[in-house]
């Protein structure tokens, strides 16, 4: 007979989400410390799944085949699932700490935040693993992307709504509008490292307009030096971005008064990278684009007191 699973103490399990989040997230965190502090662990909760989910798939230990891999995601989504009706009896099966799990269960019940957000963003997970039906590597049209998009970023948004005091059909509107700006900022910020993963996340048929594709942004990434249609093609996608953000702005004004700051300052300080592309040439194949701390620090401050 199985033995039940061992309690989580779940002020502890916040802390090490906290600490998952402060190590890894570093927009992320910074713009969460804006938050009354009782909002802040849901948040680092919801992060630390996401993160953890994310290393599975990224991330796989050496020699761990894609199917493996796939067995991995569904341990989590069953031990999740377990977690959400009370009988966490796959847990122990879950490569995710139970910490994180507890955490993010408590924080689902807590603010009731819909389940089927989490199933969306493993459905997203699945399709960056070759050998799953759901598998995509290369997007052919901002559609397609759009399917990824809302399970991997769209629905992060709507996960964090009632955290921050807002469930009305409008605001998930701009919540997942700026889900999807943060996605295609990292997308453009990691071209580089997306390609040697086999991935393309720009959609082909959008890049085929600037005579942009495999082959040439392969060269880029070979060469780190993108020629000019590359660069056209990337300042399409930024300004597509940026569009983006545009209509997810009015949605700030929707939620509690004292959220707003930290997700103004998370939607400037991610915009921020795509000035921080442009200023470096589109030089994005040969390093990975970062906003410096001094930029971070005077967009917080600015937010606040501006």
């Amino acid at each position: 007979m199985a033995s039940d699973p061992p309690q989580v103490d779940l002020s502890g399990a916040y802390e090490y989400c906290r600490k998952i989040a402060a190590h890894h997230g570093r927009t992320y965190y910074l713009a969460t410390r804006l938050l009354p502090a009782d909002r802040r662990p849901a948040i680092h909760a919801l992060y630390a799944f996401a993160r953890a989910v994310d290393d599975i798939v990224d991330l796989p230990g050496p020699g761990t085949t894609p199917a493996q891999t796939a067995r991995l995601l569904d341990a989590v989504e069953q031990a999740l699932r377990g977690q959400l009706a009370g009988t966490p009896s796959a847990i122990a099966a879950s490569p995710i700490d139970p910490r994180v799990l507890a955490a993010l269960a408590d924080t689902a019940k807590r603010h009731d935040i819909d389940p089927n957000c989490f199933w969306a963003f493993l459905h997203s997970m699945r399709m960056d693993l070759p050998g799953t039906p759901e598998h995509i590597a290369h997007y052919r049209t901002m559609s397609q992307l759009d399917e990824y998009m809302y399970g991997s970023a769209a629905v992060i948004g709507l996960q964090v709504l009632p955290i921050l005091g807002a469930r009305t059909p409008e605001a998930a509107v701009h919540a997942e509008a700026l889900g999807k700006a943060f996605q295609l900022t990292n997308f453009l910020r990691d071209v580089g490292e997306d390609l040697d993963l086999g991935r393309i996340y720009l959609p082909l048929d959008e890049l085929a307009a600037f005579d942009v594709d495999e082959a040439l942004l392969a060269h880029a990434r070979a060469t780190g030096r993108p020629d000019q249609r590359v660069r056209l093609a990337l300042a399409h996608t930024i300004a597509h971005t940026r569009s983006i953000y545009r209509l997810a702005e009015p949605g700030i004004a929707l939620l509690e008064r004292r959220a707003r700051p930290c997700v103004r300052t998370a939607a400037a300080v991610y915009g921020q990278i795509l000035n921080e592309i442009e200023e470096a040439d589109y030089q994005i194949f040969d390093r990975r684009i970062t906003v410096p701390n001094r930029r971070r620090l005077a967009i917080t401050a600015r937010q606040l007191f501006g």
